[in-house]
């Protein structure tokens, strides 16, 4: 069978965003993923070098489809879709330019931009500078002019040039993303998302999305406003490959009755939180018994569980009975790690790897759903498995979302203030804990030669190679 090539713009260099879709794409050597130089994009502190990435997609030949971070040719990154300091005319420039480039191509264009977040704390990693004073007073200030809007005048204590900075930030990006609902009417993308990433049930942030999905509904447009961010270019991977093919998914849930919950840095249910995924990622919810794939979801009860931040909630304790049929398994009793009660049970199962999809635990409800559809979706049409790269796959996860975002985490932040990667690679590999033995022996794979490494100085992620 002939090579499917896609060209995949990340949002910046984490592995998340970057290692994980070249992971998820190698399950089928006839799909081709084709990633710029890693060095090419962004990181926390590092702009993309965007003139370089329009010149690396102008170069690529004979490509089927497109899925494109636009925040990161338009401002260099998802972290500085905040920070940048660029006009809107800079930057509507630059955008027209890649505009060519994309209709150029005569390949179907899969393209999502963020809504830009409005954090409700006080730390400004990944923010403005003046966000470490003014962070949880902007974020009132939003909440309360979407919520009263538009008869009351708000008052706050934020001085006059620093809220003015960040309303003309968001009116920016606000102007760029409506000008992408101008390149949806003339037929640029297959798809387009805009993303609400850690949400309220009021903001700023809000009434944008709120606008946006007017227009694209009064348009008729094929765009669409979803819960999420880091996920998003995966399950654009998805809809890729699985667009048309009719592709049935149904969902089961460890804790039924509270699906109406919502999860952590969402503003939508569980239960729709799994139902938008599953339709971004271009298949159809339906009943379990009729599905071609169920999707176990291991969601919590009243509240999600926090584990770095110290919000413990009871770990799974029923009876854990997998899927007959092809599964695929979201852990998201946590927001960022799995739970070690459910993990525990899961890999004391006899794992038939032909009908395992694979697994998520990482970050928010929308993240770990959304990246193990992909996985699940790419291993479900591949024409060409490949079970090592699979299981790869599937060995990195537990790695990073149960044994190092469940466990050692936690104990690296109670014993220093920085990271420290020998420190890491020590706790990675105690024997008292044995994660790498445990997988090795379940996964019948070699993971003697496992590294690991924090890819952005922090604690929030690893990576694991």
């Amino acid at each position: 069978m002939s090579q499917t090539r896609i060209a995949f713009i990340p949002i910046d260099n984490r592995p998340v965003c970057y290692t994980l879709a070249q992971q998820i794409a190698a399950i089928d050597s006839d799909l081709t993923l084709l990633l710029p130089p890693r060095e090419m994009l962004g990181d926390l502190t590092k702009t993309a070098d965007i003139k370089g990435l329009i010149n690396w997609l102008k170069n690529l030949e004979d490509v089927d489809r497109i899925i494109v971070s636009l925040d990161t040719v338009a401002y260099g990154g998802l972290i500085p879709s905040r920070r940048s300091i660029e006009t809107e005319e800079e930057i509507k420039k630059r955008m027209n330019d890649f505009k060519s480039v994309l209709v150029s191509k005569n390949a179907k264009v899969f393209a999502f931009s963020s809504i830009m977040r409005i954090s409700n704390n006080n730390i400004n990693e990944e923010e403005k500078e003046y966000w470490s004073l003014y962070g949880e007073k902007i974020f009132k200030y939003s909440y309360e002019s979407h919520k009263n809007a538009p008869d009351t005048q708000i008052e706050t204590d934020v001085p006059f040039e620093i809220l003015q900075d960040y309303l003309n930030t968001r009116r920016r990006n606000f102007d760029i993303n409506t000008m992408y609902l101008d390149w949806a009417k003339e037929g640029v993308f297959d798809t387009l998302v805009f993303s609400k990433d850690d949400c309220a049930q009021f903001g700023l942030n809000v009434a944008e999305a709120q606008a946006l999905e007017s227009s694209i509904k009064e348009n008729n447009l094929n765009a669409l406003v979803k819960t999420g961010a880091d996920e998003i270019p995966l399950s654009l991977l998805s809809r890729a490959l699985a667009q048309g093919k009719g592709i049935k998914i149904g969902a089961v849930f460890t804790q039924p009755d509270y699906v109406d919950r919502i999860s952590k840095y969402e503003d939508v249910s569980v239960f729709e939180s799994v139902k938008g995924q599953i339709e971004l990622a271009g298949c159809e919810m339906t009943a379990a018994a009729q599905a071609d794939i169920v999707l176990f979801v291991n969601n919590f009860k009243e509240e999600q569980g926090e584990l770095v931040m110290g919000v413990d909630v009871e770990g799974y304790s029923g009876e854990l009975k997998l899927p007959d049929k092809l599964y695929l398994v979201a852990d998201i009793l946590n927001a960022n790690g799995a739970d070690n009660a459910f993990v525990q049970k899961f890999l004391k199962q006899d794992i038939d790897w032909q009908k395992f999809l694979g697994y998520a635990g990482w970050n928010t409800t929308g993240n770990t759903l959304g990246s193990a559809l992909c996985c699940a979706v790419v291993k479900y049409l591949a024409s060409n498995y490949n079970e090592d790269a699979f299981k790869k796959v599937q060995s990195v996860r537990f790695l990073d979302d149960w044994a190092y975002q469940a466990n050692v985490r936690k104990l690296l932040k109670s014993r220093m203030a920085l990271p420290d990667t020998k420190e890491l690679k020590k706790a990675m590999k105690m024997e008292m804990l044995a994660f790498e033995s445990i997988l090795q022996e379940k996964f019948c794979i070699d993971l003697n030669g496992v590294e690991y490494s924090f890819p952005w100085n922090r604690f929030f992620e690893v990576e694991v190679v």
